[in-house]
């Protein structure tokens, strides 16, 4: 071969090779491009397309394995485990997946998915995949966050909830049933992350002790509920708008028919009961009893928890609505004098000049009289005045069944107070309205376990009174019964009469303007009542006046409202009734 033929051959060849480089470039750089873009999504879009009719065969396999490698390698899955996984996330829309589903989608029968069910129960551990058990069936959804995910093409990790303390499990017990009020959960999705929670933190008392009821699982539901809201939100006024939420309409109506029907266990069990109301039982409200506290949350410090009812209930001065108040000359400048020492400024000056003369500092003021008779009224309209808040206990609700918890209560009320007291800019009143059960003479030589509770309570009171720093405001319809030792501890002691002819006469013209000047003379000479019962009357014949029409002849009309008010019967004398 010559120079010249073996330049020409070099030449084919090069042109050749140059030719069979360039023909094949394309491929190559589309099969770079591809793995560089391969992410989750792109693998679970592939399997998907690549099982659809296929029944799962070894032949699917095959020709999956580059994307179902993608995914068993980013999730840390079996090749199994990846192919299910694949199909949930493709049915992510869907919140009751099944795996009949999957069969159809396959074209293959159920038992052939069943044979899966290994893989899925792991998915199911690992979080990838939710399961809801609702009697034979079986459903599947995909939480939001897994989603997410493999969106961002990342390892799903779920948050390690082990070893939490007892605070801790309720923060995340309170995240749970908000995502559900929220309607980011499904019921069964609630009850699933509930159980993980439990299952992670087993060496928790509170876990323990739920678990060892052996309740059903919507009655235990509510129970963790009931727990959530009183540590979490402090709530001992539980209506059934807080709990509605949380269970599917069918179920919900039967849980609130046996509620209302005192028919749930957890009434009949003693863990939860109705709030009172002024002596009666509100089935509409629900708070947990002391012994369901005691025995579920022996871990936290239930002293630090504002228990509302029993410690006491904080009402916003600027929350009350105002009133006009008639009083005889005497009250009304005891009044006028009590505004004024209230006055923040005043009052300010007042305390320190008392403590630099070493005085008590404590403001204790008692409002004895007649019911009726405005004591409560003026305690809100004073608090309203003066920019103060009321923290108002409710007596009924600090006495206990339970050895020494009465005392705690009591004790806790003051705690409260003082706390409030340092963290408010303006003092707030702690107001003991209708005080006769506690301020009443104590029991000598007390020898039944209630007298002798009866005593600890007062006695703690008058202790607490001699070292106040604040304002306490207490009322009473029975000033006669009240021990000596609270009589020389309140500062103040103002007594509400039944109002004068002309305070009468004023209340007439305020609360029913229409009424002449005539009218309002023989209102007030034929009914000797108080503001309370006036104002009962004031609102019947509003009452009256929206579902009739305005009376043509209004003092026939109230004459009836106003026997009606003092219950006079044939041979009975009048008896004042105040609402």
């Amino acid at each position: 071969m010559n120079f010249s033929q073996t330049s020409a051959t070099n030449w084919q060849r090069s042109l050749f090779t140059l030719h069979h480089k360039t023909s094949h470039e394309p491929k190559m750089y589309k099969k770079m491009a591809a793995r560089k873009k391969l992410d989750l999504l792109t693998a679970v879009e592939q399997i998907v397309e690549k099982a659809k009719g296929t029944g799962l065969s070894s032949d699917f396999y095959r020709k999956a394995d580059k994307y179902i490698k993608y995914v068993a390698e980013k999730m840390e899955l079996t090749k199994e485990q990846s192919v299910m996984m694949a199909l949930f996330v493709d049915n992510s829309d869907d919140t009751s997946i099944t795996i009949s589903d999957f069969g159809k989608f396959l074209d293959c029968r159920t038992t052939r998915i069943i044979r899966y069910l290994q893989e899925i129960d792991v998915l199911e551990k690992r979080e990838l995949i939710r399961c809801s058990r609702d009697g034979n069936r079986i459903t599947y959804r995909v939480p939001l966050e897994v989603v997410e995910a493999f969106k961002n093409n990342e390892k799903y990790i779920p948050k390690d909830c082990s070893g939490l303390s007892c605070q801790e499990l309720f923060g995340e017990i309170e995240d749970v049933f908000d995502l559900r009020k929220d309607g980011e959960l499904t019921y069964e999705a609630t009850v699933e992350k509930i159980r993980h929670l439990f299952n992670c933190n087993s060496q928790l008392l509170y876990v323990q002790k739920v678990r060892s009821y052996n309740m059903s699982e919507v009655d235990t539901m509510m129970l963790i509920l009931f727990s959530h809201l009183f540590v979490n939100n402090n709530d001992d006024n539980i209506r059934y708008h807080d709990l509605d939420f949380l269970y599917e309409k069918r179920c919900w109506n039967r849980m609130r028919s046996y509620l209302n029907d005192g028919e749930h266990i957890l009434l009949t069990e003693k863990m939860i009961e109705y709030n009172n109301d002024d002596g009666f039982v509100d089935r509409e409200s629900f708070h947990m009893t002391v012994e369901a506290k005691r025995q579920l949350f022996a871990e936290l410090n239930l002293s630090s928890l504002n228990q509302s009812k029993a410690r006491g209930d904080m009402i916003k001065s600027e929350e009350i609505v105002p009133k006009s108040l008639f009083y005889g000359d005497k009250l009304s400048s005891q009044i006028e004098e009590l505004g004024g020492l209230l006055d923040d400024v005043q009052y300010k000056q007042i305390r320190t000049r008392m403590k630099d003369s070493g005085f008590r500092c404590g403001f204790t003021c008692l409002f004895y009289g007649s019911a009726g008779t405005g004591k409560t009224e003026t305690v809100l309209q004073l608090a309203r005045q003066t920019g103060r808040d009321i923290m108002q206990v409710n007596i009924s609700q600090i006495k206990s069944m339970w050895v020494g918890e009465s005392e705690k209560n009591i004790k806790q009320v003051f705690d409260n107070y003082r706390a409030k007291a340092k963290e408010c800019r303006i003092t707030p009143i702690l107001l003991f309205n209708e005080a006769d059960a506690i301020i009443g003479k104590r029991q000598e030589g007390a020898e039944r376990a209630v007298d002798k509770m009866e005593n600890s309570i007062q006695n703690i009171i008058l202790q607490e009174m001699e070292t106040l720093d604040g304002i306490l405001i207490a009322t009473t319809n029975l000033a006669q019964n009240m021990d000596k030792a609270f009589e020389r501890r309140f500062l103040y002691k103002i007594k509400f009469e039944k109002p004068t002819t002309e305070a009468r006469m004023s209340m007439w013209r305020e609360m029913i303007p229409v009424l002449k000047e005539e009218e309002v003379r023989i209102l007030v000479t034929k009914y000797d009542f108080s503001g309370g019962q006036i104002e009962n009357i004031a609102r019947h014949y509003t009452i009256g006046n929206i579902l009739h029409g305005e009376s043509k002849n209004i003092v026939e009309e109230l004459n009836v409202y106003c026997d009606s008010e003092r219950l006079e019967t044939k041979g009975t004398k009048k008896i004042g009734f105040c609402m």
